[in-house]
């Protein structure tokens, strides 16, 4: 039986500062705001370079999509609760209960997810990562874990296999 291996990579880099609320049918959080943090642990066999995969790979990969993400507001552009609307330079959030959320588009990220809770970010994250890493598939690399924490000790972990 082989040995596996799990590499995790957890800078105070990987990090995020966006808006968000979280509104579901008959609830909306106020619109409020995160310092949010990623950590992504990669397992797999070790190649004949001594790595499951180079970290400076990861780290570039999840630091691109945190940029992404940085000082925005973000929007579940899959909500069953709120209508989203371009209007111009405009992005228009309207709730169930009529109250709506003016924001210029260029402050927004549109994600392909329901809700902009921390479990549908970090499954947003890995997708964008596993996509990324197909190029890697070559090297055995079995399961991503990402992990986003919105304050220390509250985190959500998402993991698939690769």
């Amino acid at each position: 039986m082989s040995a596996g291996y799990r590499v995790v990579v957890q800078k105070d880099y990987l990090k995020f500062s966006a808006a968000h609320f979280i509104a579901y049918k008959g609830f909306r959080e106020p619109l409020h705001g995160h310092n949010y943090q990623v950590s992504v642990a990669i397992s797999g066999a070790v190649g004949a370079d001594g790595y499951v995969l180079d970290f400076g790979i990861v780290k570039r990969a999840t630091r691109a999509v945190c940029e992404e993400l940085d000082e925005r507001v973000l929007v579940p552009e899959r909500s069953d609760c709120l209508t989203v609307v371009r209007e111009g330079p405009s992005v228009v959030l309207t709730y169930e209960d009529g109250a709506r959320f003016l924001f210029p588009e260029a402050d927004c990220v549109l994600l392909p997810i329901v809700h902009a809770s921390a479990e549908e970010l970090a499954a947003y994250v890995l997708s964008r990562l596993r996509a990324e890493l197909d190029p890697h598939a070559v090297r055995g690399l079995a399961e991503i874990e990402v992990g986003v924490s919105e304050a220390p000790g509250q985190a959500a972990y998402c993991r698939a296999a690769l």
